[in-house]
């Protein structure tokens, strides 16, 4: 595995690979349960679950996500919650009211 950080490997994430991310973070977020590639493909729409599959393991590769089992999904790993705050979280800005 790599050691670079997370800024330096989010350029060389694809879109898709960025929206999964986005996907499994989130889902774990609210759930609290490991994410698997069928929810994430019901969730995306259009991408087979096998192509997801591939995916996530580029991701767990880069570092992104851990897999807590053989046969259970993926959840974030510190790297990905760093980038996710620091790229997708949108944060309201405060009234000065």
């Amino acid at each position: 595995m790599r050691q670079l950080g997370p800024e330096v490997l989010f350029v060389e994430l694809t879109d898709r690979k960025k929206q999964i991310l986005k996907v499994v973070v989130e889902d774990y977020v609210r759930t609290a349960e490991p994410v698997g590639s069928k929810a994430i493909a019901a969730e995306m729409g259009g991408v087979s679950s096998a192509t997801i599959r591939n995916e996530l393991s580029d991701l767990t590769e880069l570092g992104y996500l851990e897999q807590p089992h053989t046969s259970a999904g993926r959840v974030p790993s510190d790297a990905a919650y760093r980038l996710h705050v620091d790229r997708f979280l949108q944060v309201p800005k405060l009234s000065a009211d």
